[in-house]
């Protein structure tokens, strides 16, 4: 199937991408539920994951100093199989990343072609939106906020990919799920939120960037209008990772999980009442 995009729908699908993404309100769901209620054609999953690559660029400059230092200690301790004192905490959060992409890149490769397909289903995405929600609400309201980065562990690095790995399910959303499973554990918001932007990297690159080689060989996407999106992500991405880490040090996550309830609602409600088809 071919994709379509005109270049009023690459801007707002570009800038929704860059606001959405790190919110933990979904941007699988908005880049799939925006142009339903629209009335525009699904921009198709490999559209959605080539945007992506704007907002994953965003995050790789925004934490470019901790991600120079953690992938250099990190093929120091590979190659030398003798990290320093001083690079230690570096070298273990570069294993904590590939832990906890583990589960999302097996998950990713079995269950594919239904992520691409029946996964879209806006019934399932409402339900999602609404699920999470309340799981987010919950776990932000009655578990304690002790844990920092540095408290992170191996099970609770699996724990956010197997989290990280829900994402998959388009509603979800990878730092709502992650979050959520950091609040869960009892890591505040701030750190959940840092470790979850660092662990999407692998994830998201690599899928956009899979998506990208087998979309240009079948020639089915539109690349300007997609690059226009991407770039736009980029930009919008960078500024949204600046607001959402300094309001999670003073806010709670309770106005997103009221607003993925109030969306999912909505969704099945339209969707029940015929006014959006649901695939």
């Amino acid at each position: 199937m071919h994709a379509t995009l005109t270049w009023l729908q690459a801007v707002v699908l570009g800038v929704v991408q860059g606001l959405t993404e790190f919110l933990p309100i979904s941007s699988t769901a908005h880049l799939r539920v925006i142009p339903a209620f629209a009335h525009w054609p699904d921009p198709g999953a490999a559209v959605s994951a080539i945007i992506q690559l704007g907002t994953m660029a965003a995050v790789v400059l925004f934490f470019r100093r901790d991600l120079a230092r953690i992938l250099k200690a990190w093929c120091t301790s590979v190659l030398l199989r003798n990290p320093s004192a001083s690079t230690k905490a570096d070298t273990v959060m570069g294993w904590y990343i590939v832990v906890g992409t583990i589960p999302i890149g097996i998950l990713g490769l079995v269950f594919k072609d239904q992520i691409e397909t029946s996964a879209r289903d806006l019934r399932l995405i409402g339900s999602t939106l609404i699920v999470l929600g309340v799981a987010m609400w919950l776990s932000d309201k009655l578990f304690a906020q002790r844990k920092v980065v540095s408290d992170l562990t191996w099970s609770s690095a699996l724990v956010f990919g197997f989290a990280q790995a829900l994402a998959l399910i388009p509603g979800v959303s990878r730092s709502g799920a992650t979050i959520t499973a950091g609040r869960l554990m009892s890591f505040s918001r701030e750190a959940a939120a840092r470790y979850s932007f660092l662990l999407s990297i692998p994830a998201v690159v690599l899928s956009g960037g899979l998506e990208a080689v087998s979309a240009g060989g079948a020639g089915h996407v539109p690349w300007a209008q997609t690059l226009l999106a991407t770039l736009l992500a980029f930009i919008v991405g960078y500024a949204s990772i600046a607001w959402l880490l300094r309001w999670l040090v003073t806010h709670s996550t309770a106005v997103f999980a009221t607003y993925r309830v109030l969306l999912g609602a909505a969704v099945l409600l339209l969707v029940q009442r015929g006014v959006i088809e649901p695939k």
